[in-house]
């Protein structure tokens, strides 16, 4: 006949609930503290520069986060529009050339240097991976730059900036591609070779479109950096004719007076087309960025 003290002893499991619990709502704790981090740093912001926008220019001269006891959005808009005879339009179509050409060669060029070293490599290939991670690491100068425009008369034009941004975003082009490449069966090319594909029909035929995903994440991202680009356009292109969108900012401030309402509905027109490219190619970012990582 059994007893009670020859039955098993079962071990409480609350502590390992507990545990589960505590661990659980530290995750939830810390991804609540992201969400609310990410809302001061990017909405509230978003938020101060909408409602000054559309502020009339005493309220917008307190400088506060408040909402508009006046909405001004039409005349605010249109006065930005109309300032110094539609800069800002001139400035949008120059923003515009600059940024498609510069990235339209980018592609080009990056993806072909990516893949001769990759494809082929030789004595000259550690030199040039060398060269391509100076690019990336070296601050740009200024002042040289300015000299060979200068000397090769493109200093001051639309052709000379599209040179600079394009050396300028080649290191960083090169190495996302490269990367990304280097997921690439090598078979691919030795098929192609056996089926008579020169060296530009392989390229664009068999090898540029299996680049997508990486080459939708250039072009987002260097589109972005293109456009918003500040200090290039203002050093080696300077004057009106040539102005991009981010110089038109001077239009609203001067030594005595700034119009906050004006310079801050030329901020948010000037930054919805960027924030617009990147809600819709946010996934094809991440898995650009990503795709390189793991050799297959």
């Amino acid at each position: 006949m059994s007893t009670l003290a020859d039955a098993p002893v079962k071990r409480p499991l609350a502590p390992a609930r507990n545990t589960r619990t505590a661990s659980a709502l530290t995750r939830w704790g810390l991804g609540g503290l992201a969400i609310v981090a990410s809302v001061v740093v990017f909405l509230v912001p978003f938020a101060f520069i909408v409602t000054t926008a559309v502020m009339d220019a005493q309220q917008a001269g307190e400088f506060a986060l408040a909402w508009p006891r006046n909405l001004q959005f039409v005349e605010n808009f249109t006065t930005v529009l109309q300032a110094r005879d539609y800069l800002l339009v001139i400035a949008f179509i120059n923003s515009t050339i600059l940024t498609v050409v510069s990235v339209t060669a980018l592609v080009v060029l990056g993806a072909m240097v990516a893949f001769v070293l990759q494809r082929r490599r030789s004595r000259l290939t550690g030199l040039v991976n060398f060269l391509v991670l100076a690019g990336l690491i070296m601050p740009p100068a200024v002042v040289p730059t300015i000299w060979v425009l200068q000397r090769l008369g493109l200093f001051g034009g639309m052709p000379g900036l599209i040179l600079v941004e394009i050396a300028y975003g080649l290191s960083f082009t090169v190495l996302l591609f490269r990367a990304f490449l280097g997921t690439v069966p090598r078979e691919l090319d030795e098929a192609a070779v056996l089926d008579g594909a020169g060296p530009f029909r392989l390229f664009f035929r068999v090898i540029l479109p299996l680049l997508r995903p990486v080459t939708v994440t250039i072009i987002v991202v260097q589109s972005v950096t293109i456009f918003n680009d500040f200090t290039n356009p203002l050093y080696f292109a300077p004057g009106d004719q040539n102005a991009t969108v981010q110089l038109t900012l001077f239009n609203f401030q001067s030594q005595n007076l700034t119009s906050y309402n004006l310079l801050f509905m030329d901020i948010l027109l000037i930054t919805i087309p960027p924030l617009v490219m990147y809600l819709f190619f946010n996934r094809q970012i991440v898995a650009g960025m990503t795709s390189g990582a793991v050799k297959g």
